[in-house]
């Protein structure tokens, strides 16, 4: 009997320490639990307050650089200052993020820098999108507002941020060009200046008179209240082609009348050709009859 008494009296033993050391690990699976349930609600905590950071920051921004002289009436720095603050706060967040999740952010930063080179190879073309933006912020050859025409596409600045210049041309499609596209390319500011010249090409016959041609064009166009008086609208001849005779008419007006004023001169200089009797000749098409002709011959 002594020897059973012993077997269960072992088997007694072993069973407690194993049932101890289940419930060390169960106690230490409830502790890093514990941990990391809290970890994750103060890590979600952090990066829901990093997002509102980032909106409070970017509008003071916008604020604060609206109130100064330099700056107040310029959305294109207010935009893109705005921008770079908000992705500025949101990386700071994230890193607070990973630290709270237990991981080493020195770590990160040095697998980063030993990976720089590849990520900057792999990621050239949207880091010369940045560093453009960053060159036309600086250079500032149009503003929000600004109609320009760069790589074919004309229209209303409507945005220029870290990548991208975001246009809208009169039919009101959205038009977004790379930055590093836009630098490289020629820019043509058409409301860059305050005022512009408007330039139309009328057709008079070769039997009219020149000289009252041309007076009739410009008294036209000193007549449109938009047109300025100095320079003053200038008239001449500036081709003979085969059927008729041009006239180049020459006005300037202000930049945000330039559209209307030109339809309003075609249309007023068409119609004071007509009552001073100046004939605006059609294109002449001749026809030979070669039938006729072998007939003949």
């Amino acid at each position: 009997m002594a020897p059973i008494s012993e077997t269960l009296t072992q088997a007694v033993a072993t069973g407690e320490k194993r049932l101890s050391v289940d419930a060390a690990v169960l106690a230490k699976l409830a502790d890093v639990a514990g941990d990391l349930a809290i970890n994750l609600t103060v890590a979600a905590l952090i990066f829901i307050v990093t997002l509102f950071v980032a909106r409070w920051a970017s509008g003071v921004t916008r604020r604060v650089l609206g109130r100064t002289r330099a700056f107040r009436n310029d959305q294109t720095v207010l935009s893109f200052a705005a921008q770079v603050v908000r992705v500025v706060v949101i990386i700071i967040g994230m890193i607070a993020v990973l630290q709270r999740l237990g991981v080493q952010t020195t770590s990160i930063i040095a697998v980063l820098g030993a990976a720089s080179l590849a990520v900057g190879l792999a990621l050239q073309g949207t880091l010369s999108n940045v560093a453009a933006g960053v060159m036309l912020l600086m250079l500032r050859p149009y503003r929000v507002g600004e109609v320009i025409d760069v790589s074919g596409a004309s229209g209303t600045v409507q945005k220029l941020d870290l990548f991208t210049t975001q246009l809208t041309n009169a039919n009101n499609h959205k038009i977004v060009i790379p930055n590093s596209k836009v630098l490289s390319d020629v820019i043509v500011n058409l409301t860059g200046q305050k005022t512009r010249r408007i330039e139309i090409k009328f057709t008079v016959g070769y039997g009219d008179n020149l000289k009252s041609a041309c007076d009739v064009l410009a008294t036209a166009a000193k007549a449109h209240k938009a047109v300025r008086t100095e320079p003053e609208p200038w008239t001449g001849v500036t081709a003979l082609k085969d059927s008729a005779v041009e006239i180049t008419l020459h006005a300037w007006v202000g930049v945000g009348d330039w559209w209307q004023t030109q339809a309003d001169l075609m249309q007023g200089g068409k119609e004071a050709l007509d009552a001073a009797g100046i004939e605006i000749p059609y294109p002449h098409q001749v026809e030979i009859p070669y039938r006729d002709r072998a007939e003949k011959d």
